[in-house]
């Protein structure tokens, strides 16, 4: 379980495997001075390296499990009323649900969102793991996961460890050519979000995922 909390592989860790690893041994309050102290916030812990939580005195393997268990938690916690409740009228909602899940990675992660009939979210789907500059998503993967689930109409979103929004020239054309492939297949791409620092970047926003309707129609 140590090791899962590495690295991405902690977004897959159950809330039992994460609840067990908060409850185990003593409190972590005693170590949270000079936990602040080195990594100046829990937004900043969130990101560290366990070999960089190994330089406390003090803190073996258990005990820094045990800290990074409580912050994915905090995390999900979160988003977990905008997953069960919201509805996304806007990007801006949407924002508001990812943002606490992807600002923090150090890798692009490349999302899916399934909205039902009536645009709730449904599910929330990683498509690929790519590198701190770039991430590759499979078109053929991103469709079959909306029709696995029947999803009449899908969002796209990754993030920019970078901090910066602006879609990449690859976004764009990754972008059009989904929405003129799954228009094809009459499935609805409403939007793509790009997740940065306290900041985001919107297709729709922008006017291009109509523009590139636009262009599938023609």
């Amino acid at each position: 379980i140590v090791e899962k909390l590495s690295g991405s592989a902690r977004l897959n860790m159950t809330e039992g495997e994460l609840r067990q690893l908060v409850m185990a041994g003593k409190s972590a309050i005693d170590l949270g001075r000079e936990l602040l102290n080195k990594f100046k916030s829990l937004r900043a812990m969130s990101g560290v390296d366990i070999s960089e939580f190994k330089e406390i005195a003090g803190l073996k393997d258990a005990k820094v499990a045990q800290i990074k268990a409580t912050i994915e938690l905090g995390r999900r916690m979160m988003s977990e009323e905008k997953a069960f409740h919201g509805v996304v009228k806007s990007s801006a909602d949407l924002v508001e649900f990812l943002t606490p899940l992807m600002r923090d990675l150090k890798k692009e992660l490349f999302k899916v969102i399934l909205l039902d009939k009536g645009n709730h979210i449904s599910e929330v789907i990683d498509i690929d793991l790519g590198t701190v500059d770039r991430v590759n998503p499979s078109i053929r993967d991103i469709l079959l996961t909306a029709l696995k689930y029947q999803a009449p109409a899908i969002i796209l979103a990754h993030n920019h460890p970078s901090g910066d929004v602006e879609p990449s020239k690859a976004d764009k054309i990754l972008t059009k050519d989904l929405v003129i492939a799954a228009r094809a297949m009459e499935i609805r791409i409403f939007d793509h979000v790009i997740i940065g620092e306290n900041t985001y970047y919107s297709f729709a926003d922008d006017s291009l995922i109509e523009e590139y309707e636009m262009e599938a129609i023609n």
